[in-house]
């Protein structure tokens, strides 16, 4: 039954201070002004969980995050229509883990201004926002194990990708980046020529409209690098080698059946 919060006023934060403190609370329609600029470990953590009512989220000014700062601070908020400024350009372990994941009547997403990322620090963070139909760029170039892991994923709205600039990939940084993104139909250009452990695998797993996509990665690609990375994507459609690659691998795995290949 609780429709407004408490005044907060702390500016300096401790471990888990406000972690899951209106968790639930399905009547609350606005936050809190949240001031604090020194975060702590999991400060925020699941936060307005589930708050369906939820229509506006606090300004959120911290520039130097803590590791799981923000997990799942917003995570169920279906009513949730804008996200607020994220200004932090220094990223940390699990950052922005799951920070929105379900929130379904997200249109738009924040600016995210970093260019180096951290472990698991994009992981699931719109999952399943079926209203975003724009991501936001992403300039990073220096990835992290796991940093984009499942971030889109089920956006089912989507209809264009960010660029991904990152020319040297690291271990699952885009595992299921965009899988179930049933409106996509050109994927983002991958750059990179080497590839890492499970670096693309699933990235585009059950995007049907997916008909185009660009990688000029030099390495054969296989169930240990890009395993099930196009599988159920549409039937036909384009597919762009760099003019070094030898492989030729077709399935799941590799290039769809019934797809045409051009040599950049």
């Amino acid at each position: 039954s609780l429709k407004t919060a408490p005044i907060l006023p702390a500016k300096n934060l401790a471990y888990g201070c406000y972690g899951s403190m209106f968790k639930g609370c399905t009547s609350l329609t606005k936050a809190p002004e949240l001031p604090a600029t020194e975060l702590a470990w999991e400060c925020y953590y699941g936060m307005f969980s589930d708050c369906k009512s939820l229509i506006d989220a606090p300004v959120l000014p911290a520039t130097e995050l803590a590791r799981n700062c923000y997990y799942s601070m917003f995570y169920g908020c279906t009513s949730l229509k804008t996200a607020p400024i994220l200004p932090a350009k220094n990223l940390a372990y699990g950052c922005y883990y799951c920070m929105f994941s379900g929130c379904t009547s997200l249109t738009k997403a924040p600016d995210l201004p970093a260019t180096e990322l951290a472990e698991w620090c994009y992981y699931g963070m719109f999952y399943g926002c079926t209203s975003l139909t724009k991501a936001p760029s992403l300039p990073a170039t220096e990835l992290a194990g796991c940093c984009c892991w499942l971030m889109f994923s089920d956006c089912k709205s989507l209809t264009e990708a960010p660029a991904l600039p990152a020319k040297e990939l690291a271990k699952q940084c885009y595992y299921g980046m965009f899988k179930g993104c049933t409106s996509l139909t050109t994927a983002p250009e991958l750059p990179a020529t080497k590839l890492a452990g499970r670096c693309y695998s699933g990235m585009f797993k059950g995007c049907t409209s997916l008909n185009y996509v660009k990688a000029l990665f030099t390495d054969e690609p296989s169930g240990e690098t890009t395993y099930l990375w196009l599988d159920n994507v549409a039937r036909t459609g384009t597919f762009v080698k760099s003019k070094d690659a030898a492989w030729d691998v077709r399935g799941e795995n590799g290039i769809p059946e019934g797809w045409t290949v051009v040599t950049e």
